[in-house]
């Protein structure tokens, strides 16, 4: 393995050398880190639902989709980061690594600023226009304005792992997520038990482990020995790299964005079968988190060998990281959303006692957990194609092939046969549409690369 080591940090030479092996080994970590991040989530969800009851366990989940409409759009922009660096890394031109790290984290604690106003301002009229049942409103609410006040630590750790990704480091993220994330148990533990805060102790926790984390990956990149290293003194905005980060990261955040509309309006359909529907539609995506965040680990991978092997011209082992990394996501995403169907009841019932809810979050794992592999390689075509700068085109194709076909189904499909199942298979279908649609997209980018190198 040819790791870096003459810095002293984890970096990891993508450009050389055998690929399963590495790709395996950078994954690894990421893939423990999302595994963790969600453990941590579930943990604020099994405390709320276990001592603070249904209605909070449904204001909890009732919030997801409408924190990611609001948060995606920033969070993309880390992607433009991760794409940035390391096709600098790649290429070793060392000014425009420093510029674009410190660009990157300038924006992130803009966006944070932005998203506190957005989150408080916004709580209550999109929760409501959500359709989201009176019982639960207020405690919706009160999560969403208190999690949003953590906005500024989110983005920055977001930001700052990207940066580490981008050069191979994929281990200390998760060291800092790791040591956050047991804080965070602990605090939800005390707010929630000992102070009866509920939703709120749930929240605030959530809050005090961001910015744990984030004091954490910024003090790391303060006193790493590397090209990509921190300096308070440099914080600023390079117009030029912040143009590129928002050509490669703004269509990521606003593909995630509308993608996250598409998911309010199944969370809108769910809301109108009760708050006993809603429950056991929370536990099941807590589920999914998992299986979903295994596979996307794997498209990060994708996107970060891709961009390192862009920058250093070696368009043909690009091929190969996107076929080992396709291999990959499926055999993660069969054997994961095969397990949560299997063991679907017990895994249910962790989240909750209630027989009604296990029932219904096993009819939406029935149907996406079976079928989960394919979102992930759709994800991975995207990752490929995103690696080589290419990030308004998948955008598009994602927005029509999944996002606008999922409206459709809703306003037509679900129109007429109005269940849950009915619902929920609009998810596979709009996978497997849009994987087609991005691999037809890859072949064609794929031949303008070589005719540029042959050029």
């Amino acid at each position: 393995m040819e790791l870096r080591k003459k810095t002293g940090t984890y970096e990891m030479d993508m450009c050389n050398g055998p690929l399963m092996i590495k790709i395996i080994v950078f994954a690894i970590p990421l893939i423990l880190s999302g595994l963790l991040q969600l453990l941590f989530n579930a943990a604020d969800i099994i405390v709320v639902g276990r001592f603070a009851g249904s209605e909070s366990l449904a204001a909890v989940g009732s919030t997801s989709a409408l924190i990611n409409l609001l948060v995606n759009v920033f969070i993309g922009l880390s992607v433009g980061t991760n794409v940035l660096v390391a096709r600098y890394y790649g290429a070793h031109q060392q000014r425009d690594l420093e510029e674009t790290v410190h660009t990157a984290m300038v924006t992130a604690g803009a966006g944070g600023i932005i998203l506190i106003l957005l989150g408080v301002i916004l709580a209550d009229p999109m929760l409501e226009l959500m359709g989201t049942p009176e019982d639960v409103l207020p405690l919706s609410a009160l999560y969403m304005k208190i999690f949003f006040v953590g906005m500024p630590a989110n983005l920055i750790y977001n930001f700052g792992s990207a940066v580490l990704r981008a050069v191979g480091d994929t281990r200390r993220p998760l060291y800092f997520l790791l040591t956050a994330g047991v804080i965070n148990v602990v605090l939800n533990l005390f707010f929630v038990i000992a102070l009866s805060m509920g939703v709120a102790g749930v929240a605030l926790a959530t809050v005090i482990s961001q910015c744990i984390s984030a004091i954490l990956i910024v003090r790391c990149l303060m006193k790493c020995d590397a090209g990509y290293r921190l300096d308070p003194r440099k914080l600023r905005i390079v117009k030029n790299k912040l143009q590129s980060i928002l050509k490669i990261g703004l269509p990521a955040g606003l593909q995630g964005a509308i993608f996250s509309i598409s998911n309010v309006l199944i969370q809108s359909s769910v809301n109108s079968f009760g708050s006993v529907a809603m429950a056991g539609n929370t536990a099941a995506q807590n589920i999914e988190g998992f299986v979903y965040t295994s596979m996307n680990a794997v498209y990060q991978t994708a996107l970060s060998f891709t961009s390192q092997n862009f920058g250093a011209k070696k368009y043909e082992r690009m091929i190969k990281i996107l076929i080992y990394c396709q291999c990959l996501t499926v055999a993660v995403g069969a054997v994961m959303g095969g397990g949560a169907v299997i063991f679907g009841n017990q895994l249910l019932g962790i989240y909750s006692s209630d027989a009604q809810v296990i029932r219904y979050g096993m009819n939406r794992l029935r149907i996406i957990g079976t079928t989960y592999f394919t979102c992930g390689l759709m994800d991975c075509m995207v990752g490929g194609l995103r690696g080589m700068g290419y990030s308004v085109m998948p955008m598009f194709v994602s927005l029509t092939g999944a996002c606008g076909f999922r409206v459709f189904w809703i306003y037509t499909v679900f129109a007429m046969n109005r269940t849950l199942p009915t619902l929920y298979i609009s998810y596979p279908v709009s996978w497997v549409i849009t994987f087609i649609a991005h691999l037809a997209c890859y072949l064609i980018v794929l031949k303008e690369v070589k005719r540029k190198m042959k050029s």
